[in-house]
């Protein structure tokens, strides 16, 4: 047997910035796969398969799942050769714009300033509230290829293969596994990735520098959790930083780096901060652009240019006063795609009742929701049957028959005339009033709290659990016992991951859960 060598590597260098894009589709347009094990992949397509701006007008619908309320963002370095494995100026650049975004964080001069109109049920609201974590280099080897290496591909990654090296990295330098924190992981030249290892199926899909190129090329980058029993945020970011599919060759700060910008990163960075379980917060719900995210919806789309560097390239973003060139990302407010946001004072509030009628039918009502200048619409979505889309209506009440007895995650997203937005929501068991606890909590001996969540939401079987304890501490699994320092009141927070998400409905979902408890 090998002995695996892992180095752990943080340094604090400026740097630009981690790029993923999110996309792929139920239907044509969609920006989403389902991969083997029933999970969502988000992933952004090749440059040449996009229309390069919106097709349709359709906004982000909530669905009952959770927002990062901030995001400390990591670049994951995957080379057994160390950073000397990736392009001058490749790594500097990237964590200059990590570090530039966090700069600027709070401010509305840029395509972050779109996320904080999108919140979830919990109250969380998708702030610009970055952090750069650092670098980290791993150097274990690469396992064997499941996938085409043929030449100049030197390696080829499953996203299963992905999934278990992230989820290993970071849990063996007991680094933070919660709702603020991603990993980008960024490989360096001609180490390539593909959503699967069947080749009757073209692998699923590979990323953009595979090769054969026209047979198996479907996307730049993807975000996405692991279904592993620690669930992890992460970006895979395979290197297009020169490769044409997948951004245009405008570097305004003259390095390398900026292409994997272009190619990517505020559109997965964006996407994971409003959606981080892919189709389970903020995502289009019905139309042809059923399943997209916010940057989705803006492939390509990079608005109006602010300037033209010293070598000629477009700039349309100053960030900590250095010039980017990245797409915009889809606002609900205003039905557009835009390069930054002031979001008014007064904003819409979600609030929603359920009651119990006759079987499995319930009615929702979210009359007691407020706009500025009145509701003009209400989305529902109650991830529970196969490909159904949101229900879109102007009346606040509606009633719903669920498929079966059970527990469903529901949302529901409350728009005024000019399309902002506010999202509410909960787990509803059929035959009960009211929203359902996703856990229940009960104190031991000492300061030793035992939870016991739900094991199946909206028709599926829970993949893996998310625990945020309130104390800085973190979980996982159905039962987990934690033990809390000192007596007082902390709130707990709970995702429960069955399945894929409101693309698919019917398909599981990934409901997020808060309740306060008191430690005697």
């Amino acid at each position: 047997m090998a002995v695996r060598h892992r180095r752990l590597l943080r340094t604090s260098i400026l740097v630009a910035t981690v790029c993923v894009l999110a996309v792929a589709a139920p239907t044509a347009s969609a920006k989403l796969k389902v991969l083997p094990n029933g999970q969502v992949v988000s992933y952004e397509p090749l440059r040449s398969a996009s229309s390069g701006s919106v097709i349709a007008f359709d906004n982000m619908d909530y669905n009952g799942g959770p927002v990062m309320p901030s995001n400390t963002d990591y670049m994951l370095m995957w080379s057994p050769q160390g950073l000397g494995a990736y392009p001058d100026g490749f790594v500097f650049g990237i964590s200059r714009y990590f570090n530039d975004l966090a700069h600027d964080s709070g401010g509305n001069q840029n395509v972050d300033s779109v996320g904080p109109q999108y919140n979830d049920l919990t109250g969380a609201v998708a702030n610009y509230d970055v952090h750069f974590g650092g670098v980290l280099v791993d150097m274990d080897p690469y396992p064997a290829s499941q996938c085409p290496a043929n030449g100049p591909v030197t390696n080829c990654l499953t996203d299963a293969q992905i999934q278990q090296e992230v989820a290993n990295f970071v849990t063996g330098h007991q680094l933070p596994t919660d709702l603020s924190h991603e990993y980008f992981l960024l490989t360096p030249p001609h180490v390539e990735s593909c959503f699967g290892n069947n080749a009757a199926t073209n692998f699923d899909g590979c990323s953009a520098g595979i090769v054969p190129f026209n047979k198996l090329a479907a996307y730049c980058a993807y975000h996405e959790n692991t279904a592993t029993p620690t669930m992890v945020f992460y970006a895979n970011m395979p290197f297009d930083a020169t490769n044409t599919h997948c951004q245009d060759g405008n570097y305004p700060n003259g390095l390398i780096s900026d292409g994997e910008i272009n190619g990517g990163l505020s559109h997965e960075h964006m996407e994971s901060v409003t959606d981080p379980i892919p189709n389970d917060a903020w995502t289009n719900g019905a139309g042809a652009d059923h399943g997209e995210e916010i940057g989705d919806q803006c492939v390509a789309n990079m608005g109006t240019p602010l300037g033209t560097a010293p070598n000629g390239s477009p700039f349309n973003q100053v960030i900590n006063g250095h010039p980017y060139w990245y797409q915009t990302e889809w606002s609900n407010f205003t039905h557009s795609c835009v390069q930054r946001l002031t979001l008014p004072s007064q904003l819409p509030t979600a609030t929603e009742t359920v009651t119990a009628g006759s079987g499995t039918t319930m009615t929702f009502d979210a009359s007691r929701s407020t706009a500025p200048g009145g509701v003009a619409q209400f989305s529902w979505q109650f991830n529970a049957v196969p490909n159904a889309e949101t229900v879109q209506q102007t009346a606040p009440t509606i009633s719903y028959t669920f498929p079966a007895p059970g527990a469903y995650s529901t949302g529901v997203a409350v728009f005024n005339s000019d399309g902002l937005s506010a999202g509410t929501g909960g787990i509803v068991v059929t035959g009960k009033s009211g929203f359902q606890p996703a856990f229940t909590a009960s104190q031991g001996a000492g300061s030793t709290v035992s939870f016991s969540a739900l094991t199946s939401v909206s028709g599926k079987p829970v993949i893996n659990y998310l625990w945020e304890f309130g104390d800085g501490s973190t979980g996982s699994g159905p039962t987990p016992a934690h033990t809390y320092l000192r007596p007082g009141t902390y709130t707990v927070t709970a995702v429960l991951f069955s399945g894929v998400g409101s693309a698919f409905p019917g398909d599981g979902a990934g409901p997020v859960y808060q309740q306060r408890i008191t430690v005697k």
